[in-house]
């Protein structure tokens, strides 16, 4: 069964199938818990509860990050350093990428970042971008399994549009 935001691209499935190649290319190059990290704090700031609830529930389900407790303030969530300062730079991305310093990439750099994984978050925001944006421009709710999810974390997650009720 197609999902809804596959259902939002069937009009243009080649900018969907463009939009699977760039995203598969972002996330080939990161490691998978960063790039779901970096996703959720851009889908927050775009207040795109379809992409909080997808990422979110992968992060969840994969890996032990208190999503909950991420979703809503990341710097006390218990994460370390670089998690902290890579979700920072996505949020700032979205917010105001004119804002970007060198001095905001140097404390990446600091931390042990390659140009190449600071590329990496950067794009990985910029594309959620698109995405989010795309979904709720159109109106698309995020899928009703998602109600299913325990009560804190949905509430967590739910930062725009509320979950389809069927």
């Amino acid at each position: 069964m197609a999902t809804n935001y596959e259902r939002a691209f069937e009009q243009r499935p080649e900018v969907y199938a463009a939009w699977q190649q760039l995203n598969g290319a972002i996330k080939a190059g990161m490691d998978l818990r960063r790039y779901e990290l970096v996703t959720l704090a851009a889908a927050r700031r775009l207040r795109s509860s379809y992409c909080c609830l997808a990422h979110g529930t992968v992060l969840a389900e994969r890996f032990d990050v208190p999503v909950d407790q991420v979703a809503t303030d990341h710097r006390a969530a218990g994460l370390d350093e670089v998690d902290v300062a890579v979700m920072d730079l996505a949020e700032q991305v979205v917010e105001d990428a004119t804002s970007v310093t060198e001095t905001d990439l140097q404390r990446l750099r600091d931390l042990g970042l390659s140009q190449e994984e600071i590329m990496d978050v950067i794009l990985a925001a910029t594309a959620r971008c698109f995405f989010s944006k795309t979904l709720d421009a159109l109106g698309v709710q995020p899928d009703s399994s998602y109600g299913e999810l325990a009560p804190g974390l949905r509430e967590a997650l739910v930062v725009g549009r509320p979950i389809a009720d069927s």
